[in-house]
C-alpha cells in the first residue's frame, strides 16, 4: 500500500516536472534565447562605446586620458600601459560601436561575439576585480560563438537566400 502510494506521489511529481518543462521550453525558444544574448552582450559595450564619442570619428578627451592614464594591463610584471592611446582608444571606442551593431543585427555574429570575447579578455586584464561581469559577458561571448545567431538574424537570412 505504501509502496503504491510512493509510486503515485512520484508520477504525480514527474508529470508535474514536465508540463513545467513543457511551458518553460515554449517561452525560451532557441532563436529567441540566441536573440537575446546577442542583445544582452552587446548592451554594455554599446553604452561604453557611446561614452567615447563626441561626434561623427571624434573621439572625447576622456576616452584618450582614460587610455592614457588609467588603463593599464595587470600582466606578470606589469602594470602596463596601453601604447598609443589616442589610436588604442580610437579603435577600442570603434569596436565598441561596430561589434554591438552587428550582433543585434546578426550579421558576421560569431565573428563579433568573437571580438567583444577579445575585448572582455582585455577588460578583465584592465580591471581585475570586474570578474563576476566580465565571466558572465564571456560566457555570453561564448554561447553566440557555439551555437550562432539563430532565425532571428542577418546571418541566416543570408544562408537561407544562398541555399
Amino acid at each position: 500500500m505504501l509502496r503504491q502510494v510512493t509510486r503515485n506521489v512520484w508520477y504525480a511529481i514527474r508529470r508535474s516536472v514536465r508540463r513545467v518543462n513543457a511551458i518553460i521550453e515554449l517561452i525560451a525558444q532557441p532563436s529567441f534565447t540566441q536573440f537575446v544574448l546577442r542583445i544582452g552582450l552587446a548592451t554594455p559595450f554599446w553604452r561604453s562605446g557611446t561614452n567615447k564619442w563626441d561626434g561623427f570619428l571624434q573621439l572625447n578627451d576622456v576616452a584618450v586620458l582614460l587610455f592614457s592614464t588609467e588603463f593599464r594591463l595587470h600582466l606578470p610584471g606589469g602594470p602596463y600601459s596601453f601604447p598609443a592611446p589616442e589610436a588604442t582608444a580610437f579603435l577600442v571606442g570603434s569596436a565598441e560601436i561596430l561589434f554591438p551593431v552587428l550582433l543585434i543585427l546578426g550579421l558576421a555574429t560569431r565573428v563579433a561575439a568573437c571580438g567583444l570575447l577579445v575585448m572582455t579578455l582585455v577588460v578583465e586584464l584592465t580591471v581585475p576585480d570586474g570578474w563576476p561581469v566580465h565571466v558572465t559577458w564571456a560566457a555570453i561571448a561564448l554561447g553566440i560563438m557555439a551555437w550562432g545567431p539563430g532565425r532571428l538574424s542577418l546571418d541566416y537570412w543570408f544562408e537561407r537566400r544562398k541555399g
